[in-house]
């Protein structure tokens, strides 16, 4: 493949003891990928100047560009610009239009004084070129050497992303030679990665070289995405469009959707196109439900609320579970699910409701009903359908999964 590869290094000591997950090198690898520059390695590196230094000398010898995050802060332990500044043979230099800008934003932005290290933010190696940070204090930099290019950007994510967005990814495809790189992504539900890799074996070992199929299993779910290369992108279309639809052909009892969407996503859409409405009751859950749907920009046309009956005294008073219901069923079961799920559409008003009830862990659990048991109801004015769950994971394994299969069970009541 006639192309350019990239290297991402992330520097921090707080992301290799998990104070901090990298969130920059997932969004630089989507971004750079949009415009045809493949990723060689993604790694992450303590604040150390030796370990630093040899990333650098590593990662040019596999890639025509690197990328750094992390560092460029003005205090002790921010030491990416002054290693920098000796690997390209650089003497610091106070950047007039940076200063200016840290100056105003200090001054006129946040109405507080300047100090030295603010100054600092300015400084940037004479052997750099500078790329603006209009959003921040701390200013990109690029350096060419020995035909491998370095860019430096923050660690902060959204001053990353603005520079990224308005000053590298523009000019990169002057400077680096792409391909044409496609995905094609679709979601299943109900079968597991083993038997759905033995279901579309044979679309497997019919795609050629420059098409590759990868299984990603989550949450219950699996997805399967093509990914193709090649210069002749019409062809390519052509190509893995073909393939792709072969493998909806086998997997078409199992599909969820045939596009790379979140789940909470696909809910949005499916309710806005048929101007329905949905609310939802969680107990195990604690929000989360609601917060996967209202993560969604335009939620308020078809979500309209929740009741988080954590404690029964709420199922009780708002949602109208009797206490014979409960002494007798318990908070997880099936009776219970179904009055919360009822009760909750009356109050809100809508097409669609959404009930959890289940035992999150460590503890709660019983031998009748053990950590991970959970109900799940959805109804309508019609009818509620239900249906119970064992998890038996770690508790944030098991909200999760209550949360993707209550959505799932919605999707299908809204498909009918």
């Amino acid at each position: 493949m006639n192309t350019d590869f990239a290297s991402i290094i992330t520097i921090g000591d707080e992301l290799l003891i998990g104070q901090v997950v990298d969130t920059n090198s997932a969004w630089m690898a989507k971004e750079l990928n949009k415009i045809g520059i493949p990723i060689r390695h993604r790694i992450a590196v303590g604040d150390v100047w030796d370990d630093i230094w040899y990333a650098l000398d590593e990662e040019s010898k596999h890639s025509k560009i690197i990328f750094i995050t992390g560092g460029l802060g003005p205090t002790s332990d921010d030491i990416t610009k002054p290693l920098l500044c000796k690997y390209f043979n650089g003497k610091l230099r106070l950047d007039e239009e940076t200063f200016a800008h840290v100056k105003h934003l200090f001054i006129n932005v946040l109405k507080r004084p300047m100090i030295d290290l603010n100054v600092r933010q300015a400084e940037v190696p004479d052997t750099c070129t500078v790329l603006r940070n209009d959003i921040g204090t701390a200013p990109g930099m690029m350096f060419e050497k020995e035909g491998k290019i370095f860019i430096s950007l923050p660690g902060v994510p959204h001053e990353m992303k603005w520079i990224m967005s308005n000053v590298v990814l523009p000019m990169l495809p002057s400077k680096v030679k792409t391909t044409n790189i496609q995905h094609k992504t679709l979601l299943t539900a109900g079968i597991g990665e083993s038997f759905l890799a033995e279901l579309i074996n044979e679309e497997e070992e019919a795609l050629p070289s420059h098409i590759k199929l990868a299984f990603l299993p989550n949450s219950g779910m699996v997805r399967l995405r093509l990914t193709g290369s090649g210069s002749d992108e019409k062809l390519l279309s052509t190509e893995i469009n073909r393939h792709f639809e072969a493998l909806k052909k086998k997997v078409i009892d199992y599909l969820v959707i045939d596009e790379d969407l979140p789940l909470h996503n696909l809910i949005g859409r499916l309710l806005k196109d048929r101007g329905k409405t949905v609310s939802t009751a969680e107990s195990c859950t604690g929000g989360y439900l609601a917060h996967l749907i209202t993560s969604v920009p335009g939620a308020s046309a078809y979500y309209r609320g929740s009741v988080i009956s954590y404690d029964n005294s709420i199922k009780m008073s708002v949602l109208d579970v009797p206490e014979s219901i409960l002494d007798k069923f318990g908070a997880v079961s099936e009776e219970t699910v179904i009055l919360m799920a009822k009760k909750v559409n009356e109050i809100m008003h809508t097409d669609f409701s959404v009930a959890v009830s289940g035992i999150m862990g460590p503890d709660g659990g019983t031998v009748e009903k053990p950590v991970g048991k959970v109900w799940i109801a959805i109804a309508n004015n019609e009818k509620v359908v239900t249906k119970s769950f064992d998890f038996r994971y770690n508790r944030e394994r098991n909200i999760d999964l209550t949360a993707i299969n209550a959505l799932n069970m919605l999707r299908i009541a809204i498909c009918g």
